[in-house]
């Protein structure tokens, strides 16, 4: 006889397994997890920052409201980020700015000599920055580690190495079955399978939503002079790297976006070398070495705003994706929401300001 839960959710990444955490207090909850550990892809690749202004003013909220939580939970770390501007871009960094601060982000304007002095060795090129502050380190696999263990002392039944392979629509919910040979029964299935999020629509015979996953790179550098600790998280206004000290390394991404099939991804040479030509058009320090290099794939729906609801066509689906680069940073207040409409219950202080039609699937359909 089949094992029944309430919920069964795909994916035990931080999307599966904070909105596994969230519901787990009051029902049965199922988590499916196809590698032999959870966090595996996305999770466990992140860059790890926090940072108000990353994703955009209609992810911001998600972020905000995400903040006090990893904050007061001990998962931050104070960074500050700098967004760097050419004198050609003066006025697209003052939208930049004027954006994010009517949204009550603190963030300043910040002239050259400033930015040199947070960032020493910086080109000639760069004229202006913007400053946030509150920008923060996350600890990510200590974030992840907390739900899944406030999961497993709710009850959350987690199975790795349990891939959805096949799921059939019933009048109580859904079976399903993994490629381990099990089979369940639950009332509602969650989809926060990241990059695999389209193929468990087609498993359940829902139409896809879109959900593209790209490849991000991530290069970890020797440079000289090495990186001091309070160097700020550093973007540029177009978006073509952002690099931050990590452990008297430096962590560089090309900010490049490659349309990729779900897998295990991996770096490509080419992306390496453009990663670092853009560091050193950057900044007038020496690469050293490449000590390492990764790469992970990161999922947007088509307006790149995540997916957060049931589909329109089968009130037993929920879509919990598209969480883009943003997943981790904003989690504690997507989980949070998540559950709230799975229960169809009202907002709390996490959540109030938040506008969930925004994130709905019916924006698709």
């Amino acid at each position: 006889m089949s094992e029944h839960f309430r919920i069964a959710i795909v994916g035990a990444g931080m999307a599966g397994a904070s909105l596994a955490a969230e519901l787990s207090d009051t029902d049965s909850v199922l988590l499916l997890e196809a590698e032999e550990r959870p966090g595996y892809h996305a999770t466990g690749r992140s860059a790890a920052f926090w940072t108000e202004s990353y994703g955009g003013p209609l992810i911001q909220p998600l972020t905000t409201a995400s903040g006090r939580f990893l904050r007061d939970g001990g998962f931050l770390r104070n960074r500050g980020a700098l967004t760097l501007a050419r004198a050609d871009q003066e006025v697209g960094l003052e939208d930049f700015v004027h954006r994010f601060a009517t949204a009550g982000v603190q963030i300043e304007w910040t002239d050259r000599h400033r930015a040199a002095e947070m960032v020493p060795g910086l080109d000639k090129q760069w004229a202006f920055g913007a400053f946030e502050p509150d920008c923060s380190d996350i600890d990510v696999a200590a974030l992840h580690a907390h739900y899944l263990k406030l999961g497993k002392e709710q009850g959350v039944a987690l199975h790795c190495r349990s891939q959805l392979v096949a799921a059939e629509r019933t009048e109580r919910g859904w079976t399903i079955e993994t490629a381990a040979g099990e089979q369940f029964t639950c009332e509602i299935l969650v989809n926060a399978a990241g990059a695999w999020a389209d193929k468990v629509a087609d498993l359940c015979g829902l139409p896809r939503i879109g959900v593209e996953p790209y490849r991000r790179t991530m290069v970890q550098l020797a440079v000289n002079p090495a990186p001091a600790d309070e160097l700020p998280l550093t973007f540029d206004l177009d978006g073509s790297f952002y690099f931050k000290p990590e452990h008297g390394s430096l962590w560089l991404s090309p900010h490049d976006e490659t349309t990729s099939e779900p897998c295990d991804a991996a770096p490509e040479e080419m992306d390496v070398a453009v990663a670092i030509d853009r560091l050193e058009q950057a900044v007038n320090w020496t690469v050293d070495r490449v000590e390492h290099r990764w790469a992970g794939l990161r999922s947007f729906a088509p307006d790149r705003l995540p997916v957060y609801g049931f589909d329109p066509e089968d009130k037993a689906f929920f879509w919990f994706a598209g969480q883009g680069g943003f997943g981790i940073q904003t989690a504690p207040a997507a989980a949070r929401l998540g559950s709230q409409l799975l229960r169809n219950s009202g907002r709390d202080a996490m959540t109030m300001g938040l506008t969930p039609d925004l994130y709905s699937p019916a924006r698709f359909r």
